[in-house]
């Protein structure tokens, strides 16, 4: 008889925590959060409980209004890892929130020729599934 082991750690998707439940959830009800400072008023995005410009604590949750414009992009062509091995092609990106921050996504809705630098884009959000939260990306505005 073997000995019964835990269930392997996942890490192709998102550990939801007490700290990042508010931005999860409201990712399910199609909202993007990012965090501001109190102490300095920059805005961040990915969720830290501490302002990575100024180390003030004093950061809340703020609603983003969903607009960005497009930085740089990678169409992955090949994935071998779990959940994105079924999704190739898909265009990696990061885009400029119009609050300030830059966020790794991915552009949806768009042939690859449509993009250029400097692109208008607006979040909208893959549908939460048994395993993965909903996650935000972005498509043409």
């Amino acid at each position: 008889m073997s000995p019964t082991h835990p269930p392997s750690p996942r890490f192709d998707v998102p550990e939801i925590d007490t700290f990042t439940r508010p931005y999860w959830e409201a990712a399910a009800e199609g909202r993007l959060l990012i965090r501001r400072c109190g102490a300095c008023g920059t805005a961040h995005h990915y969720p830290r409980e501490f302002c990575p410009h100024c180390w003030s604590e004093n950061v809340t949750w703020q609603q983003a209004d969903g607009r960005a414009t497009l930085y740089t992009w990678s169409t992955i062509h090949r994935n071998d890892l779990p959940p994105f091995n079924t999704r190739t092609p898909y265009t990696a990106a990061i885009v400029d929130l119009t609050e300030g921050p830059r966020m790794m996504t991915e552009i949806v809705d768009c042939p690859e020729s449509d993009l250029h630098i400097g692109m208008r884009l607006k979040a909208t959000f893959r549908a939460a599934t048994e395993v993965t939260p909903a996650i935000a990306v972005f498509r043409p505005a």
